[in-house]
């Protein structure tokens, strides 16, 4: 690749946007041998991508929508997942507590069809109906790892005990966990590994088409530098701004768009001491989720509010956070309130828009668009879910791969992401010997690395013999040799990065901690640094 900054670089795809899905096109991409670039306006995993639920589900309440596709896709491909990324993810057993009275959204295909074969339910649900759906639930993806539903009476167990006495029935399913933004840096940092060049804090400005090629305009957020390259494709995984980027940025006319759903979630300190979570339906038909969360904490969510500009950045409305702390209590024994919360975050899930009466009915599919009329094609993805990002990205080349002749096909599925090489029930196995190796460090802590980083842990922690040796101690369990980690192979900038998406452990430091991070951050970073070497792919 050429060095001299007055001649554009050409790559083969420029992925627009560094959430899940376009850091897993890349890491696709770049794994079938395509040279690969992806820009990304702010921090990767900064938008949608770091405001899940973290789960890793194949969405029950999607089949009272009969979304049997996108529940089945995304059932697959929890095991596919869990077997290439048990440092990050891990199956959970979900308790649905049941009562005769629990009413159903009354819009979904499952309700308008039983109201009208059984009338006198009034859109309550009989115990056999929730059963059987959880019976395709547990048949639709070929489950193998993950154990199946079985049926519960709360009475006298650790599950029954936080509820309150009128639930005394229950089932218990299976999904999975997952670290949301760290899912979305490992993708990226495993595409970097296969040769794409991923450029943080950089804004595509413009893109201008010819009949062969794509100029694109980056500009460098922090330096305020722009740039042009080409591409023979473009990739727009925009998200929330997947719009702006096909009218403004690349100026094509299409009645394409989404649809701007705001999630938000509340975190409280741990509100019952087991490590199962919790499936609730609400009055309004609505279904939350209450999730054993970083140890010491329980995280409840989530909402579905319409959300109009993606310029505006979501927050947990006070509406939001006590709409969620009632809903909490018409379940938990010991109520909340909003003093209880410790934190809160927002999100905005980008649907594609298909004219769905209601945000709660709007499909999470995936629908992916190839507009080639004016000359070099270009990608534009809407919708999808975190399940479904690996194989959202391999229909993605599998819908693009004929513009490139003798690329080669599938290979993600059973690939480990970096340090998830190593088996599904290994984690307590490598916590262990980490421990051997460091003896400095302790359980929680030895843990929390494992988690993160999994078999890279070693790497992390480098030739250290004793704590000191890791430089200086940001507090948390936070050490300087984890944070140039940070910064030199997961592209953190900030110590927002750090704190909230490349970790959790805001939750945990104090406001003058964080500030004495981020003043570390500053220092660190060579103001000198430019976009060209970001794109040759040079360290910080």
């Amino acid at each position: 690749m050429s060095n001299d900054s007055a001649t554009p670089d050409v790559f083969d795809l420029l992925v627009v946007g560094g959430g899940i899905n376009g850091c897993g096109i890349a890491r696709d991409a770049a794994g079938r041998g395509l040279s690969v670039a992806l820009a990304e306006m702010n921090d990767l995993a900064s938008a949608t991508s770091s405001a899940s639920t973290k789960l890793f589900h194949g969405g029950l309440r999607y089949l009272e929508y009969l979304e049997f596709n996108l529940v089945r896709h995304a059932l697959r491909e929890r095991e596919v997942l869990l077997r290439a990324m048990p440092h990050i993810s891990w199956p959970m057993r979900f308790v649905l507590p049941f009562s005769p009275d629990m009413r159903f959204d009354a819009h979904t295909p499952v309700s308008r069809i039983l109201n009208w074969l059984m009338p006198w339910l009034k859109g309550r649900r009989p115990s056999w109906i929730i059963r059987f759906g959880l019976f395709l639930y547990d048949r639709l993806g070929g489950r193998k790892l993950l154990p199946p539903t079985r049926s519960l009476d709360l009475r006298g167990t650790k599950e029954g005990e936080p509820l309150k006495d009128r639930f005394q029935k229950a089932y218990e399913y299976s999904d999975c966990w997952i670290e949301d933004s760290r899912l979305v840096v490992l993708n990226a940092q495993d595409a970097d590994n296969r040769g794409a060049h991923i450029m943080v804090r950089t804004k595509v400005e413009k893109a201008v088409r010819s009949s062969n090629a794509w100029e694109i305009t980056l500009r460098n957020t922090q330096t305020n530098e722009e740039r042009s390259i080409k591409a023979r494709m473009l990739v727009n995984a925009g998200g929330p701004w997947v719009g702006d980027i096909i009218h403004q940025r690349a100026n094509i006319r299409s009645n394409e768009g989404v649809r701007l759903v705001r999630g938000s979630h509340i975190v409280t300190k741990r509100l019952y001491g087991h490590d199962k979570c919790y499936f609730f339906q609400g009055a309004d038909g609505r279904i939350i989720f209450a999730i054993p969360y970083e140890t010491d904490f329980t995280l409840i969510g989530t909402t579905d509010q319409e959300h109009k500009n993606p310029d505006v950045m979501p927050e947990c409305t006070v509406a939001e956070q006590q709409y969620l702390v009632d809903f909490a209590n018409t379940y938990f024994k010991r109520g909340i309130s909003l003093d209880d919360i410790v934190w809160t975050y927002s999100g905005m899930r980008p649907l594609y828009d298909d004219g769905a009466s209601s945000a709660t009915a709007a499909t999470r599919d995936y629908t992916l668009k190839v507009d080639a009329a004016g000359g070099a094609p270009i990608l534009n993805i809407f919708g999808g879910k975190i399940t479904t990002y690996r194989k959202l990205a391999e229909d993605a080349m599998d819908t693009i791969v004929h513009f490139f002749p003798g690329t080669s096909g599938h290979w993600t599925a059973g690939v480990a992401l970096p340090g998830g090489d190593f088996a599904v029930d290994g984690v307590d196995g490598l916590i262990k010997r980490l421990m051997q190796d460091y003896p400095f460090l302790g359980p929680l802590w030895a843990r929390r690395l494992v988690r993160a980083y999994g078999t890279l842990s070693w790497d992390v922690l480098g030739h250290a013999e004793s704590q000191a040796d890791l430089g200086l101690e940001f507090g948390a369990t936070l050490t300087e040799s984890e944070v140039l980690w940070l910064v030199r192979r997961e592209y953190a900038r900030t110590a927002e990065d750090i704190v909230w998406r490349r970790s959790k452990l805001g939750l945990r430091l104090t406001g003058d901690e964080i500030q004495g991070l981020e003043s570390w951050m500053q220092a660190y970073h060579d103001p000198a640094k430019t976009l060209s070497s970001a794109i040759r792919g040079e360290q910080a």
